[in-house]
């Protein structure tokens, strides 16, 4: 069943249904969770990244053939950060979105910092400390790839110094986008104690109720 989140009280959107094509175990589950922030109907369309995004019909979305892709009446998009961005400045009825011009650019550098500066190493610590099976596994590797994080944690937990987010005191795209990619520490035995802000900090966005929605559906 298509997951529809309710529509925020005020006045009436002419929204048309929006179909996120991925499932919760991969990129895709950012966009899910701006969505379930954002409260406008969508339909989660079920793409396994290893074996429906290979076919024919979803190369025409996507003809990267991966997920999350999205279509958006007649805007199709991929990326997950993009798709984010652009899902926000839309339908952003909450200030998730940042008016100025300054802070849209924060949330776009934090956005691009998070793919370029952490998730790379830290898929390496996941991948070899929770998904691949026990034998393919690599400590080493992993160890390395927590080794080289210490350096962009300490450049976050920097920024968080005083904050409570990192645009001021509300959460924005900025904090979903990184947070998102953050969150697979959650899930990789990654220890965040030399960094208490980022560790305070991606404690409260995983703990929000449209994060928790998103990842339970």
């Amino acid at each position: 069943m298509p997951r529809r989140a309710k529509v925020p009280s005020g006045p009436i959107l002419e929204v048309p249904l929006i179909k996120l094509y991925g499932i919760r175990q991969s990129r895709a589950m950012r966009c899910l969770w701006a969505l379930e922030e954002l409260g406008v109907p969508y339909e989660l369309v079920p793409t396994n990244f290893a074996t429906d995004a290979k076919k024919p019909e979803f190369a025409a979305i996507n003809p990267n053939q991966r997920v999350p892709a999205l279509v958006d009446g007649d805007v199709t998009l991929f990326e997950s950060m993009a798709i984010n961005l652009y899902l926000g400045k839309k339908y952003d009825t909450k200030g998730l979105y940042p008016k100025a011009l300054a802070d849209e650019a924060r949330a776009i550098q934090w956005s691009f910092w998070g793919m370029t500066e952490i998730e790379p190493s830290l898929l390496q610590v996941l991948l070899n400390r929770a998904i691949l099976p026990a034998p393919q596994r690599d400590e080493a590797a992993a160890k390395a790839a927590e080794e080289k994080l210490a350096q962009p944690l300490r450049v976050l937990d920097g920024a968080l110094a005083g904050r409570k987010f990192l645009l001021g005191d509300a959460f924005s795209i900025a904090d979903l986008n990184l947070a998102s990619v953050l969150a697979w520490a959650l899930f990789s035995k990654l220890g965040l104690a030399g960094t208490p802000n980022v560790e305070r900090w991606l404690k409260e966005c995983c703990g929000r109720p449209a994060f928790v929605k998103a990842q339970r559906g």
